[in-house]
């Protein structure tokens, strides 16, 4: 509750600042220009040139996450339950949590939902924790663990959030997975991975199976329901948000194993990057999308999340793809 509380009050002020509003108090007290991260006891707030963008969770939770997602206009873009009740949202799935990464089946174990047998992602550390001009990084580790406390595993990810583009807002997240208590096997599963359950007004599909206004395409042009399952270097989820279309792209990284990525994009909200499926996807054999890292070894991903105004084609989300493709190419070779 005290955590909201000072939330809330953050908020206040982003407000004020976006309606060009007076904040007053010493020139120390007055929000900073750039990414500056904050710790709040339980999360690490993340402000942008001092407003309210997003908060890290990580204690007391079944995995880290990212709630909320504010973007320019300081609106929700992910559905706020489970963390908190938003007016007239569906109660399903409460594993969808916002902004997270975790997958359904790591060694023959749930870490995707959050039933009565489910293991759980354990935020252990700070690697890296640094507010900048144009970025700030927050870098963590994190145990994979079984309903009874065994480890399979662990990872190393890190969030860079970018200082707004006009009105986009960008976060690069990178997760490197260390298969550091014995052999590691990525299960063959639909119920993963990287993933965003946007807002209710942005769903294709409301409640009862009622037509919505939002929109999912990816860079193939496949639209809505029809995304679910296909493989695309990208994919764009947008609607009204508080009578305004907005979006968010997640982009993969072409380094990624297996690029492009399947979707497992619903009509009803939930947002994710799978590249371990096939099975469900594809309709192939079951165990034809494991992925298996050798005692010792690691694997990472890497995407780029965009808040923009506008649907993909205003936000030319395929120009931002090709802009990334390059950044995360080059950065492979070291140039």
């Amino acid at each position: 509750m005290i955590s909201r509380v000072r939330w809330t009050l953050s908020c206040l002020v982003g407000m004020a600042l976006a309606c060009g509003c007076a904040v007053h108090g010493p020139a120390s007290d007055r929000p900073k220009a750039g990414v500056e991260l904050v710790d709040a006891g339980d999360t690490v707030r993340v402000l942008l040139d001092g407003q309210p963008f997003t908060e890290y969770h990580f204690r007391n939770v079944s995995r880290p996450f990212l709630y909320p997602l504010l973007n320019a206009d300081g609106q929700h873009m992910t559905r706020r339950w489970p963390q908190e009740d938003g007016p007239g949202e569906e109660h399903d799935h409460p594993h969808h949590r916002s902004f997270w990464y975790s997958h359904g089946d790591v060694n023959g174990v749930d870490l995707w939902s959050e039933s009565d047998k489910a293991g759980r992602t354990v935020h252990q550390s700070f690697v890296r924790k640094e507010s900048g001009r144009d970025v700030g990084v927050l870098a963590t580790r994190n145990e994979w663990r079984a309903k009874d406390g065994r480890l399979l595993g662990h990872d190393e990810r890190t969030y860079r959030f970018h200082r707004p583009r006009g009105s986009e807002r960008t976060i690069d997240f990178e997760v490197t997975i260390h298969a550091s208590a014995g052999d590691l096997t990525l299960g063959d599963t639909k119920e993963g991975t990287f993933a965003i359950r946007v807002a209710e007004s942005m769903r294709v599909k409301q409640p009862k199976n009622q037509p919505g206004a939002g929109h999912l395409v990816n860079a193939q042009g496949v639209l809505d329901g029809d995304a679910w399952g296909k493989r695309s270097e990208w994919a764009d989820y947008s609607g009204p948000v508080q009578g305004k279309v907005s979006g968010i792209a997640i982009l993969d990284a072409p380094t990624n194993p297996r690029h492009p990525t399947w979707w497992h994009a619903r009509d009803y909200g939930l947002f994710a990057a799978n590249p371990f499926g096939i099975h469900d996807f594809e309709k192939k054999e079951k165990g034809a999308g494991d992925l298996k890292v050798p005692a010792g070894g690691s694997l990472t991903f890497k995407y780029r999340v965009i808040l923009h105004p506008g649907d993909a084609k205003a936000a030319d989300v395929a120009g931002r793809f090709a802009e990334y493709a390059r950044e995360t190419r080059a950065a492979g070779t070291g140039r």
